[in-house]
């Protein structure tokens, strides 16, 4: 998924504090002295060098001696002095602009700080990257805000800043993301009422996502779980949709209640209930005809199920692979019946992976499960941690 994101932003953390380390502070410079004769400094020069070396340390002891002789007469009439070894040697003050001149250059090389110049340079690369990937513009906007707040201004020590921004951008994923819910868990919580009516579940989508499917996949899996289920073929309106259904029923070894084509979906979803409550069945799993984000009147009819089934849980199923569409699509789903959680499809042939970021900030809703292929067990409970370490981060 994301291609080469960690790659990239390799390469982008590593342009950015280079960046930084050519725009930082310039080192204070020693100032100037006044000029010497030419002639005089050659000759101090040649004096010294021809200076034997017994004598150079003669005058440095000699020099260090004189002074502890002033120190000793400036400490005569307040302090008493009882050996040489309690006095040291005062320093010589440093010249102007070499006081920190090695603390400016150690951290020069060790220290890198991101300022707002620099990463303005560098965010449209990042933000390139991110749309590529299929993250929507408006939440590639927000990542990009939020990734400026987390390093901007911040020292990094030079060696370790790939990991701070490579952190930064998990984390922000992970505020993103909603954290999914268990669906076992809700089944057996409702079960647990006094009311005794089963936990059901609304299937909503466009047409062509695999969503008669998917919900043979979830149905299978509930089954693994020992939560009993009953599908409902409210999708009284596509050919060939009610045997489709049906033979999934068979193969899982789940009970599908339908009716003839052209009746009330809404009908098949409140048969499919009553069927349930009269069999101690825990679950209902409602298939509706795929329809169109832009059709109003196939909406208005979802929104009709929506209104007479009650469903505990009303989930939209859209592919991974969709990219910015999904997010229309999504939009449209939610406004009528106000949905609770997604399902996205083909995520095993999705080498981005930026449309689950997108649906999940967008909706503020949880991904409860990814599809993965074909067969029944191909399909897995949505995990935050696995798709960042999916991402390539």
């Amino acid at each position: 998924m994301f291609g080469k994101l960690k790659e990239k932003l390799k390469s982008w953390t590593k342009k950015i504090t280079e960046k930084s380390e050519e725009m930082g502070e310039p080192i204070e410079e020693t100032p100037e002295k006044k000029p010497i004769k030419e002639e005089t400094q050659k000759e101090k020069t040649q004096e010294e060098i021809s200076k034997p070396i017994k004598e150079i340390v003669k005058d440095e002891a000699e020099k260090d001696l004189k002074k502890i002789e002033e120190t000793i007469k400036e400490k005569k009439d307040s302090e008493p002095v009882k050996s040489l070894r309690d006095l040291k040697v005062p320093k010589e003050p440093e010249k102007p602009g070499t006081e920190s001149f090695f603390k400016k250059i150690t951290s020069k090389i060790s220290n890198v700080k991101i300022t707002e110049k620099e990463f303005e340079v560098y965010k449209e690369e990042l933000e390139m990257l991110l749309l590529e990937n299929n993250v929507a513009l408006e939440v590639t906007e927000k990542i990009i805000e939020k990734l400026k707040e987390k390093i901007i201004d911040k020292e990094f020590a030079r060696k370790e800043a790939e990991q701070e921004v490579t952190d930064a951008f998990k984390e922000i994923i992970k505020e993103i993301l909603i954290d999914p819910f268990d669906i076992i868990e809700k089944i057996k919580e409702k079960n647990q009422e006094q009311t005794k009516e089963p936990y059901v579940i609304l299937f909503c989508g466009i047409n062509g996502t695999g969503k008669t499917t998917t919900i043979a996949k979830i149905a299978n899996h509930l089954k693994s779980k020992k939560v009993s289920c009953v599908l409902a073929a409210a999708d009284t309106f596509r050919a060939a949709s009610i045997e489709q259904l049906q033979q999934h029923g068979e193969k899982i070894g789940i009970k599908v209640i339908s009716n003839e084509y052209g009746s009330d979906p809404a009908s098949v979803g409140f048969d499919a209930i009553k069927y349930a409550k009269k069999n101690f069945i825990d679950c209902v799993l409602i298939d509706t005809a795929g329809r169109m984000h832009t059709s109003k009147n196939l909406l208005r009819e979802i929104e009709k199920i929506s209104r007479i089934n009650k469903p505990d849980l009303k989930v939209f199923v859209g592919e991974s692979i969709a990219g910015n569409d999904i997010l229309e699509q999504v939009k449209s789903f939610d406004w009528e019946i106000g949905i609770d959680a997604i399902v996205l499809t083909k995520a095993d042939v999705d080498e981005k992976g930026g449309t689950a970021l997108s649906v999940g900030y967008v909706t503020k809703k949880p991904i409860l499960y990814l599809g993965t292929g074909q067969e029944y067990s191909k399909i897995e409970v949505f995990d935050k941690e696995k798709f960042i370490k999916d991402l390539g981060l």
